[in-house]
């Protein structure tokens, strides 16, 4: 399967998202194009091959519209530890996965944003409002586009999730289900490196 990536000039962008999309298959996650899949607990962590040249990866930056009309830019919450969780409200992965960002928003609110890209769209993107209050989401949540799909390495399986540190570089990512104790591992290293 020929996958197009958008990092040409960036080696590691490349090994990196072609890792996401070779393991977008995980049996925990939705396909995009279909409406339901997957059972398992455990997501598919995305090796990095940014340790062997020292380089960094810089998540790229995206100005997306929220559910409430405004307008969100990812490089507005440099300083912040910020998780990208791309999903879509009828993916049942994304569905069990969504109160643990809940308890994460809220247990790390002084140094976490968890950003919610819906990729719902036709019939389904009436129901992003609805989803969001009946879950009792707290963080926000915008529309995402083929823009945004694109730059993070053509999303293929949701949710697909991306962990971006404090100065706006990608230090993990998964494709299928996480666990909260993950989340919780990798953001508190990161609140040790940057915040004490």
């Amino acid at each position: 399967m020929f996958i197009k990536r958008i990092f040409k000039k960036e080696t590691e962008m490349r090994k990196l998202f072609l890792i996401i999309s070779l393991t977008s298959l995980s049996v925990n996650a939705c396909q995009l194009s279909e409406n339901e899949k997957a059972s398992n607990d455990v997501g598919v962590r995305v090796e990095q091959q940014v340790s062997k040249d020292d380089k960094e990866i810089k998540a790229p930056d995206f100005i997306l519209t929220s559910t409430d009309g405004k307008q969100i830019k990812l490089s507005d919450y440099k300083g912040k530890i910020v998780i990208l969780d791309f999903w879509a409200t009828w993916c049942g992965p994304c569905r069990k996965g969504i109160p643990d960002l809940i308890e994460i928003q809220k247990e790390y609110k002084d140094n976490v944003v968890i950003i919610g890209i819906s990729l719902d769209q036709g019939n389904t993107i009436s129901n992003v409002i609805p989803f969001m209050k009946e879950f009792g989401i707290n963080y926000p949540v915008v529309y995402g586009n083929g823009k945004v799909v694109e730059d993070y390495g053509y999303i293929q399986s949701i949710p697909t999730s991306f962990i971006v540190d404090v100065n706006g570089n990608i230090v993990d990512g998964f494709v299928g289900l996480v666990p909260k104790n993950v989340y919780v591992t990798k953001i508190q290293s990161l609140i040790e490196t940057n915040y004490n």
